[in-house]
């Protein structure tokens, strides 16, 4: 029995991680949007707003061949069955987003969860906010109702007025057409542009 204990307090002490990173979850097929509405809701609700920053599920548009030969655009899952969460790691955001429905865990060896690294986040848009430039704040002139212009990562030249702004976090919110309604989308300072 001890050996089982001194495993979970290892197991535990691995996991946690002080710095937000980008880690994979893996959930029920199907179940990506359902989880990432899921995790919001549970951060909104215990107010992890400064402990799990995001959650993602990467999409590419196609464009589909219909049978009259008319193009059609839609929008699918880069990795079916996986949701991308940038969060600080500790016992409790694990246990939030691993106990959310249809999560089955996260990518890692083990119990224990592996952040991705810059390479793996590139393709995708997404940015580390442990990088060297983290502990500088930026002072932008943005408020309410600015537009402004995404100069980089998934939502690069989309223009769009500002919902709100954060200005602890560093971060901006717009909404952007997703799965045919208006989503709300955060980005740093450093990937807009006031117009």
């Amino acid at each position: 029995m001890t050996e089982t204990n001194s495993e979970v307090s290892e197991v535990r002490t691995e996991v946690v991680d002080s710095e937000p990173r980008w880690y994979v979850v893996h959930t029920y097929s199907g179940y990506e949007k359902k989880v990432m509405d899921s995790i919001n809701k549970t951060v909104a609700n215990r107010h992890l707003e400064e402990q799990i920053l995001e959650v993602k599920v990467p999409v590419e548009t196609v464009y589909e061949l219909k049978a009259n030969g008319a193009k059609k655009a839609v929008e699918r899952k880069i990795f079916p069955g996986y949701v991308l969460v940038n969060m600080v790691m500790n016992e409790d955001t694990w246990y939030v987003v691993r106990n959310i429905r249809g999560v089955t865990g996260f990518v890692g060896p083990g119990s224990k969860p592996v952040p991705l690294t810059e390479e793996e986040m590139k393709p995708y848009g997404l940015t580390s906010n442990n990088s060297s430039e983290s502990g500088k704040n930026v002072v932008v002139n943005l408020k309410v109702g600015d537009i402004i212009t995404v100069v980089s990562g998934a939502w690069a030249g989309t223009v769009k007025a500002i919902q709100s702004v954060n200005e602890s976090r560093q971060t901006v919110t717009i909404n952007v057409d997703m799965f045919s309604r208006e989503t709300p989308v955060e980005l740093s300072f450093s990937e807009v542009k006031k117009m």
